[in-house]
C-alpha cells in the first residue's frame, strides 16, 4: 500500500504522500475536508491512480501466469512468453500502428493485441497437439516456433513503418509501457486476473500433484494432459489480456514465482498469493523507477524490469546452486 501511494505521489508534479491518501479517502467515503489544489486530484485520480492499479494487475497477472507455466513445465526457469502468445499480441498491436487500421478507434491496439494473442495460442496449441500428446514439452517447442515466426513478423512490420514516429510507438509498445493507462481500461485485465488466479488457486493441490511426476499425479485421480492443456489456456489467456493492455513485459513471470519458491517452498496454496502480491509490488516499484530515473523522460517499463530482473536472476540461480551443493 505504501509504495501505491508514493507511486502515485512521484512524477514531474509531486504530490506529498499525506495528501494522496486525503484525497483517496475523501473519494471513497466522503470523509474530510478539502485542503488539496483541484488539480492535485485531478492528477491523482484521473492520471497516476489507474496507472499504479494497472501495474498492481499486470505483475500480479504475469505472476500467476508464470507460476502456473513454471508448473506445468517442472522448470522454475519456463516463462507465460513460451507459449507465444506475446509475440502474437505484438503482431496485432504493431500491425495497427504501422498499417493504421484503427476500425475500432483508440481501443484498436488493444483489441487487435487480443486477437493476435487468441490466434497465435490457438496455433501454438494445434501444432502441439498434431506433434503428439506425450509431453508439455511439444507444446512449449511449438510455442517458442511460433514465437520466432511471429517476431519476423513484427520485425517486417517495423521495417514497413512510413515514419519515425511510427517505430517509436512500435518499440515503446513491444518493451512494456503502463503510459496509456486509464479507467476504462482497467476492468478486464483485472476480471481475467482475478478469476484465473481464483481457479488456479482451487487447483492448488493438482498443481502439487504435476511437480512430483505424472505417475503420482495419476495415482491421485489426476489426468496429467487434461491438466497441462487447461492449465496452458488459463495462463494464455491472462497473458494475452495483459499484454494486450501494456505491451511484453519481460521478467515479472520469470523471476517473482522462482524467488518466491526459493523462500516459501513448492506448495501452491503459498506460492500463488505471495507471487501476486510480490509481482505487483516489483511491477509498482519499476514503474516508478521508469517515470522519476531519467524525469522528464520515460523509459520503457520492460527495460527496467529487464536491468533489475537480469541480476536477480543470476543471483537466485546462484544461490541455488550453492544450497544444492
Amino acid at each position: 500500500m505504501l509504495a501505491c501511494l508514493v507511486s502515485v505521489g512521484s512524477g514531474q508534479v509531486p504530490v506529498p504522500v499525506g495528501t494522496v491518501a486525503d484525497v483517496l479517502l475523501h473519494r471513497l467515503t466522503g470523509w474530510g475536508e478539502i485542503t488539496w489544489d483541484v488539480t492535485a486530484e485531478d492528477i491523482v485520480v484521473n492520471l497516476r491512480l489507474p496507472r499504479v492499479l494497472l501495474a498492481v494487475i499486470v505483475g500480479a497477472g504475469l505472476a500467476v501466469a508464470g507460476t502456473l507455466v513454471q508448473a506445468i513445465a517442472r522448470n522454475p526457469l519456463a516463462d507465460p512468453y513460451l507459449l507465444g502468445v506475446s509475440q502474437g499480441a505484438s503482431v496485432g498491436a504493431v500491425a495497427v500502428i504501422v498499417l493504421g487500421t484503427a476500425g475500432f478507434g483508440v481501443t484498436s491496439t488493444s483489441m487487435a493485441a487480443v486477437l493476435g494473442a487468441a490466434a497465435s495460442f490457438a496455433l501454438v496449441a494445434a501444432l502441439g497437439r498434431a506433434a503428439g500428446p506425450d509431453s508439455v514439452m511439444r507444446l512449449l517447442l511449438a510455442g517458442v516456433a511460433v514465437g520466432y515466426g511471429l517476431q519476423a513478423v513484427v520485425n517486417l512490420l517495423l521495417l514497413m513503418a512510413d515514419s519515425p514516429g511510427e517505430t517509436s510507438s512500435a518499440l515503446f509498445w513491444l518493451v512494456g509501457s503502463l503510459g496509456a493507462a486509464q479507467w476504462p481500461m482497467l476492468a478486464l485485465p483485472a476480471a481475467v486476473t482475478l478469476a484465473v488466479g481464483g481457479l488456479a488457486m482451487a487447483a492448488g493441490r493438482h498443481l502439487d500433484a504435476l511437480l512430483l511426476g505424472d505417475e503420482t499425479a495419476t495415482s491421485l485421480g489426476i489426468r496429467p494432459q487434461v491438466l497441462r492443456a487447461v492449465l496452458a489456456t488459463l495462463a494464455a489467456i491472462v497473458t494475452g489480456a495483459l499484454v494486450a493492455v501494456s505491451g511484453a513485459i519481460g521478467f515479472v513471470g520469470l523471476v517473482v514465482p522462482h524467488a518466491v519458491r526459493l523462500v516459501l517452498g513448492a506448495g501452491h496454496r503459498r506460492v500463488l498469493p505471495a507471487a501476486a502480491l510480490s509481482g505487483a509490488l516489483f511491477l509498482v516499484v519499476a514503474d516508478l523507477l521508469a517515470r522519476t530515473v531519467l524525469a522528464p523522460r520515460e523509459m520503457p517499463i520492460g527495460v527496467v524490469t529487464g536491468v533489475v530482473g537480469a541480476p536477480v536472476l543470476a543471483f537466485l540461480l546462484a544461490r541455488r546452486r550453492r544450497v544444492a551443493g
